[in-house]
């Protein structure tokens, strides 16, 4: 059995998921959702339900055997004493990923019982299974009108998506200066290099505040702000943004899911330089090698 621990918001659950999956059919054996985590969270809940995913919640006794208490207060002790990415207890092989880091191979040498718990943020973790991974994060609801209309705008133009992440990225003190919020400038910079070799460019906006997008982002060539166009959340967003030809990102790993799930192979993604801007974190491994940073 793989059981993964789910946390953060809808991009990083489809990282953790993925890297399990992957696990789990290589092993031939069952993969398990642990949601404990969104209990304590104010912000973030489980997201996966919009998706095509293929697991099962793991119960309250299955958690309780690896760490020994279900309790919030006790989960919270065992996980600060972690300092080692791999530990074994009670014939599980937990492995822990502090913060962002570097491809792990011990996650695919893993066998027997796995508990997972980290980001895992890097296609490293799931590339022989890209398919797979594609069908599993296929959104279920069908689009709305308008939806169907961006979606033809999208198939039918030189189509660019525009991802632009705010949120808590501005208003949460401690989440703001390891990410920092991507510039017009960089924008500006990413709209020309994506607007390269093709005729009439038409740039799709994405974000999750359309009214900054609007007061502060001038582009040369067409544009449409999807958050206000067609409003169907974020799995509408999701499934648009894929449907582009060209992507421009930002630091975030909902927008790298958006560029990811396109499966044009002569796709261009074009992403910031740095992901994140603390010191202690190294993230070579997030972006794919064919993705151009700028």
């Amino acid at each position: 059995m793989v059981i993964v621990r789910l946390m953060g918001g809808l991009g990083n659950q489809m990282f953790q998921y993925a890297a399990a999956r992957r696990l789990a059919l290589e092993q031939g054996v069952p993969l398990k959702l642990d949601v404990s985590w969104f209990a304590g969270s104010r912000e973030r809940a489980y997201a996966l339900g919009g998706l095509n995913v293929e697991a099962t919640f793991a119960i309250t006794a299955e958690l309780d055997g690896i760490i020994g208490s279900s309790s919030r207060g006790r989960r919270a002790r065992v996980l600060s004493t972690l300092r080692r990415h791999l530990l074994i207890g009670q014939g599980w092989t937990w492995i822990y990923e502090h913060r962002l880091s570097p491809y792990n191979r011990r996650v695919q040498r893993a066998r027997g019982r796995v508990y997972l718990d980290g980001y895992w943020q890097s296609e490293r973790y799931f590339a022989p299974i890209a398919e797979t991974i594609r069908r599993d994060f296929t959104v279920i609801a069908q689009p709305d009108g308008s939806g169907r209309e961006i979606a033809d705008r999208i198939a039918t133009t030189e189509s660019v998506s525009v991802h632009v992440r705010r949120g808590d990225y501005v208003s949460d003190p401690q989440t703001s200066p390891a990410r920092s919020v991507c510039t017009p400038d960089y924008y500006q910079r990413c709209a020309l290099r994506a607007a390269e070799g093709l005729a009439n460019p038409h740039l799709f906006l994405f974000s999750d505040d359309p009214e900054w997008v609007e007061a502060n982002l001038r582009f040369e060539c067409p544009t449409t702000v999807v958050s206000r166009t067609a409003p169907g959340g974020i799995y509408a967003d999701l499934r648009l943004m894929s449907a582009c030809r060209r992507h421009i990102i930002a630091n975030s790993s909902f927008s790298w899911w958006g560029a990811w799930l396109d499966p044009r192979p002569d796709k261009v993604v074009l992403a910031p330089r740095r992901w994140m801007y603390d010191a202690r974190v190294d993230d070579r491994d997030v972006l794919p090698a064919a993705w151009i940073r700028m």
